[in-house]
């Protein structure tokens, strides 16, 4: 069963989401007047989390290798800076690349629950596409995001606003949790997280 508002505000208390936002952000106050956001937080049955302003790589063409999920190599990665002006902090995807950021906030997953992360249509309506990303059971941390700019132009990729939304869904207690069969990626930090095996 998908898990609503109530549920993950009760939850959030008890720390599965932190720093959590008890409603929809779309506008933050500032002494220059109000800013738009890329919407975060609380809605009917999902939560909307952010973007760190951590840190943000993208995939670079290295000539005569190949990317190798079982022996990644992070010189594939290519820090990129982030930016600001009035309308907040960004990070750029360059037309037709992939990219990874890591989430602001930090997940403490119960252990009959899996989260699943789907992209927000604001982006989605710009041609990017978040990577379907599962959070399973007994998982911590925060999580590494995945997107793909499929335009033929850049685009800006917002620090600190909403970028993709989890979606909780119950099920009954599984045998082996992700925390009990020590999964490898358990415990990120507020950085991305490469490929292991």
């Amino acid at each position: 069963m998908i898990k609503n508002d109530t549920w993950i505000h009760q939850m959030a208390n008890q720390g599965m989401i932190a720093p959590f936002e008890p409603s929809l952000v779309r506008r933050l106050e500032s002494a220059g007047g109000d800013r738009l956001v890329i919407s975060y937080g609380l809605s009917s049955y999902g939560y909307d989390i952010r973007l760190s302003p951590a840190e943000f790589r993208i995939f670079r063409h290295i000539p005569g290798t190949v990317v190798d999920p079982k022996c990644f190599n992070p010189d594939n990665l290519v820090q990129t800076q982030l930016h600001q002006d009035e309308s907040g902090e960004f990070f750029i995807l360059p037309a037709h690349s992939y990219g990874l950021g890591v989430a602001l906030e930090r997940l403490s997953i119960p252990d009959n629950i899996t989260v699943i992360c789907i992209g927000k249509s604001t982006y989605a309506r710009c041609g990017i596409i978040a990577n379907l990303t599962p959070a399973e059971a007994a998982w911590r941390g925060h999580l590494t995001l995945e997107f793909s700019n499929s335009s033929s132009a850049d685009c800006r990729i917002y620090a600190n606003e909403g970028i993709v939304q989890l979606l909780f869904l119950e099920g009954e207690p599984c045998q082996v949790s992700y925390e009990a069969r020590q999964g490898k990626y358990q415990d990120q930090s507020e950085t991305v997280t490469i490929a292991r095996v």
